[in-house]
């Protein structure tokens, strides 16, 4: 027993800086931090989208073309490309509440600056400093919620946390065309004040202190290239499927952006401290995770794109009415944070992610059967039912992700993850975008409904292929979070009793 002891203690010590005490699972701080942290999120998420049906009006006022005003929605996207890897060290060095907090008034003075702009350059400009706090924003928000969060509990704040990210995209499009028609189009921009205002204060009453840690010194080179790998892809990506500059310009940015990617892998292998640690790879869930979801979120990047364009361009609806149809997923979204747990205790990540990924591959491809014909009671139940099957997907992805990760390195997998989440859904808009491109190429005719469904049927099938890295994933892996491991235990256990 002594020598028990002995062992034990300096396992205390190493991780005590990295995490604060957990809260008991029926502890209220178990509800409201993660609720906090999802409002906040969801005001970052919506507000990247929210714009969208909002440009025609924007430009209007700005004395500016819509297509060139899209160098707005690019802008935003670069900004999280460039600042997020810099998030978990910072959280590491000055403490993960004091930098969501920061990221919240960042986000905050971004969006008066955008209501108050008066040319495009104002306006760009005011896009990138929200994006700045938004990058700060979603993952020191998954970094509090882990080390404030036991174990057993981190699913279910996982569930809540992963609302945002699906309802946002889905709420942006009808909510922007509602305020700018009935309202004017500042007023997208003014609602975040109040919103950020009370997140501020509820998270310095509510988020625990995490106490900061002290990190290698900063990775200048590292953050150098990684800011230009990333920014560079996605503003190329941008440009290429929303041209709002030559496609030369977008092609040559994500050239230059793959070439530096190169570069920081080279790199970060031989750094001892690197920005983005690849050596987070060499584990098995978190591998599986990162290459599984980055697939699977190509496509919650392209139908959001598609759906809403194949329903006004196919069916001839208008943009307020394909927006109410498409926010059912919502719906389906939401649903899952009262089942996830369960369902993660009973089948565990291995088979849950699997079951998941094969059915939003599914209703992925039913999407590309629609017509003009289909009942549109019907179409808004498979959208619902895909959100559902989306937000399980990445409920259970976003909590594998930290489940066999030690807790030094939350903050390392928060960036990671934060990196690939923007470049997957960036690439989803592209290869949809892509693919329409290509159709009406081929055909030499404006885009037609047949155009949609055949873009849905391919971006099913890069989905199904989320799957493979499960495969050969452990049945019980990630068991201490999901507690799979533990109820089948206990069923053997009964079983030899009797």
């Amino acid at each position: 027993m002594q020598e028990s002891r002995t062992v034990s203690r300096p396992v205390s010590r190493q991780r005590a800086p990295h995490r604060t005490t957990p809260v008991a699972s029926n502890h209220p701080m178990n509800r409201i931090v993660p609720l906090i942290l999802a409002v906040a999120l969801f005001m970052e998420q919506m507000d990247s989208t929210v714009i969208s049906t909002s440009l025609p009006a924007i430009a209007h006022d700005l004395g500016v073309g819509p297509i060139t005003l899209k160098l707005a929605l690019t802008a935003y996207m670069v900004s999280l490309a460039i600042f997020i890897p810099l998030s978990g060290w910072m959280a590491d060095r000055f403490g993960a509440k004091r930098i969501f907090r920061s990221a919240i008034v960042v986000f905050i003075i971004g969006s008066i600056l955008c209501a108050v702009s008066n040319s495009l350059v104002a306006f760009v400009v005011s896009r990138f400093i929200q994006g700045m706090g938004g990058a700060m924003m979603t993952p020191v928000a998954r970094l509090v919620l882990v080390r404030s969060t036991s174990r057993s509990e981190l699913v279910s704040a996982m569930a809540l946390l992963t609302i945002p990210a699906l309802v946002g995209p889905l709420a942006g499009p009808p909510l922007g065309g509602f305020i700018t028609t009935y309202f004017t189009w500042h007023w997208i921009f003014l609602i975040n004040v109040p919103v950020g205002i009370v997140g501020y204060v509820l998270s310095g009453i509510f988020l625990p202190e995490i106490r900061a840690d002290a990190p290698p010194p900063m990775d200048f080179k590292g953050f150098l290239l990684s800011a230009i790998a990333a920014s560079g892809t996605m503003f190329g990506l941008s440009v290429v499927s929303l041209p709002a500059l030559p496609p030369v310009v977008g092609l040559v940015s994500t050239a230059v952006g793959v070439v530096c990617g190169f570069l920081y892998v080279r790199h970060a292998r031989r750094h001892p401290a690197p920005l983005l640690d690849l050596r987070l790879f060499r584990n098995r869930s978190f591998r599986a995770a990162s290459v599984g979801g980055t697939l699977f979120r190509i496509s919650v990047g392209a139908v959001p794109f598609l759906m809403p364009l194949m329903l006004q361009v196919g069916f001839g609806l208008s943009p307020f009415q394909s927006g109410l149809i498409t926010f059912t997923g919502a719906i389906g979204a939401i649903t899952t944070k009262f089942l996830a747990k369960r369902v993660l205790t009973f089948a565990g990540f291995r088979s849950t992610l699997i079951v998941a990924a094969i059915a939003g591959a599914a209703l992925t491809f039913v999407n590309g059967l629609f017509t003009p014909s289909t009942p549109f009671v019907l179409i808004a139940l498979v959208l619902l039912v895909a959100g559902f099957a989306r937000s399980f997907f990445f409920t259970s992805v976003n909590a594998l992700s930290f489940a066999d990760i030690p807790d030094r390195d939350a903050s390392k997998v928060t960036s990671m993850s934060a990196v690939l989440q923007q470049m997957s859904l960036a690439m989803g808009v592209a290869v949809a975008g892509a693919i329409l491109e290509i159709e009406t190429t081929l055909t030499g005719s404006p885009l037609e409904l047949r155009d949609f469904q055949i873009a849905f049927m391919i971006i099913s099938a890069i989905t199904l292929a989320a799957v493979i890295p499960f495969l050969s994933m452990p049945r019980n892996a990630g068991a201490s979070v999901s507690g799979h491991r533990l109820v089948a235990r206990e069923s053997d256990t009964s079983t030899a009793v009797k």
